[in-house]
């Protein structure tokens, strides 16, 4: 049975404009720069303006004024006086409160920190290289040869063959249209694993070790040189590999019937290999794809830190003056008389848009003013770590901390926080480390958890490498300092510090 009801509701919903801002608030500076001018290319009405004398000072104390909005007529095809009395309002607003006036970049940088284009040297490709190494196979037919194109492009970015062969065997009937076997994708796999780099192709960490320590063995004994150590490692990482990677030491020098001082230069063979062959290629083709940014700018001038927002991305933005002529133009011509249907829609066109350009302009103005205001309270609250640099004098923070002492609210602050940085004298930070838990002493005091997690770094680097110590004597030795911590919390913290556990810290 169908019935209605009417009732009330209080419901709070963003405008478009808070929309747009909180968007803008969560992206880096990095990317600032590419919303920026995808906003110039949707709206005609939106330019670069040229600098001003205005100081960001403006940007800082007008925190959070709100967007004007405007009604927009939806009945154009019966004009009314309301609609020319609204026209003839936003005319003389628009005219009063000129938009170029907005300011939106700091020049808080020098002629000589230009931006500058680094070159970059073309180079092949990783794939590119093995597939030049092609021609040394012998190969019987084209085939072949497409056999192996397959097996080079199936490896991954680390150097390593992931795929099976029933897997490629598939690749190549249905792309290529080839039947192969198992047997001939293993004997032209044999060949590419002699490729450069060495342990190229290799199915896991212990084949391309293997692989590995072969070619450098076969070169000492093409120089008749006899090398003990690089057996005795190829024998450990072929028969013994097990309690190799689990540090069994005790035991594989039992089963290898070998002195200690063997098995560490055994060992010390090992560690010279590469567990990821394609590495080096890697790092040179992605020169430079991982680059900071910083959103925040803090130097130290005689013991007084300064704090100033990295605006380089954020170009001063006003409405065309094309657009402001056409308003002026049609007040001018309708003086006297009502103005006609398209001259109404023309007007509608410009004003929508001249809106759109102004609530951006002003979203972006209220993005650097909560950025820098949020900044500023954590500079505040970590004035002790920003000043030295000492991890140790970070105080527990959280969100909530920071959005009481700004007004903000909990997410305005944790969008900021997110994938900001901020430079320093002491290294570019990114925002949301400072943020940490807290952890009471045994005196009642509460510190951070990034303090706890510091000395625990500490101490595990100064421990004695063959004999490391559990988590059980960590948690007495940071209890004696006056930390009071469990024992998985020990756990959970050097699991957080990539830090593996004491068997597997062991050295010989």
């Amino acid at each position: 049975m169908l019935k209605q009801n009417l009732g009330q509701k209080m419901l709070q919903k963003l405008s478009p404009q808070q929309i747009q801002l909180m968007k803008l608030l969560q992206i880096p500076t990095a990317t600032l720069d590419q919303r920026v001018k995808e906003e110039l290319e949707a709206n005609p009405a939106l330019e670069e303006g040229e600098d001003r004398e205005d100081s960001l000072e403006q940007v800082r104390t007008d925190e959070e004024k709100d967007a004007e909005e405007y009604d927009v007529a939806e009945e154009i095809d019966e004009p009314s006086r309301e609609e020319e009395f609204e026209l003839d309002d936003y005319l003389s607003d628009y005219i009063e409160d000129d938009p170029t006036s907005y300011k939106l970049k700091a020049n808080n940088y020098s002629a000589d920190d230009e931006e500058k284009t680094i070159p970059i040297a073309v180079e092949s490709t990783f794939h590119e290289h093995l597939e030049t190494q092609l021609g040394m196979l012998e190969l019987e037919d084209e085939r072949e040869l497409t056999i192996a194109k397959q097996i080079v492009g199936s490896i991954d970015d680390d150097g390593y063959l992931r795929r099976e062969p029933i897997a490629i065997i598939d690749d190549l009937m249905f792309s290529q249209n080839v039947t192969a076997t198992e047997e001939e994708i293993k004997k032209i796999l044999a060949q590419i694993q002699q490729f450069d780099p060495p342990g190229i192709g290799a199915r896991d960490l212990q084949e391309c070790l293997v692989i590995q320590l072969r070619q450098r063995l076969k070169k000492e004994d093409e120089k008749d040189a006899d090398c003990p150590a690089l057996r005795l490692a190829l024998r450990i990482v072929r028969d013994h590999f097990d309690e190799f990677s689990k540090k069994h030491y005790v035991r594989l020098q039992r089963q290898l019937g070998a002195t200690e001082q063997e098995l560490r230069d055994g060992v010390e063979e090992i560690l010279k290999c590469n567990p990821k062959p394609a590495s080096g290629f890697n790092d040179k083709n992605n020169r430079g794809t991982f680059y900071v940014v910083p959103d925040f700018l803090l130097s130290n001038r005689d013991g007084e830190l300064e704090l100033d927002l990295n605006s380089r991305n954020a170009p001063d933005l006003r409405i065309n003056e094309h657009y402001k002529d056409m308003l002026m133009t049609y007040k001018d011509n309708t003086k006297g008389r009502r103005a006609h249907k398209k001259e109404k829609e023309a007007v509608m066109f410009i004003k929508q848009k001249i809106d759109s350009a102004k609530w951006f302009i002003d979203a972006i103005r209220q993005r650097q003013a909560t950025m820098y205001k949020t900044m500023y309270a954590i500079l505040q609250y970590q004035y002790d770590y920003f000043l030295t640099g000492d991890q140790k004098k970070l105080r527990p923070m959280i969100l909530k901390d920071i959005a009481d002492i700004t007004g903000l609210d909990i997410s305005t602050v944790s969008r900021v926080a997110n994938s900001k940085f901020v430079q320093t004298e002491f290294g570019t930070k990114r925002l949301k480390d400072f943020f940490s838990e807290s952890l009471q002493t045994k005196s009642g005091e509460e510190v951070s958890t990034l303090e706890v997690k510091k000395i625990l770094t500490e101490v595990i680097e100064k421990e004695h490498k063959r004999k490391p110590l559990s988590d059980e004597k960590l948690k007495n030795i940071l209890r004696e300092k006056g930390y009071n911590i469990a024992r998985r919390t020990v756990a959970k913290y050097r699991e957080q510090l990539n830090i593996p556990v004491a068997r597997l810290r062991k050295e010989l």
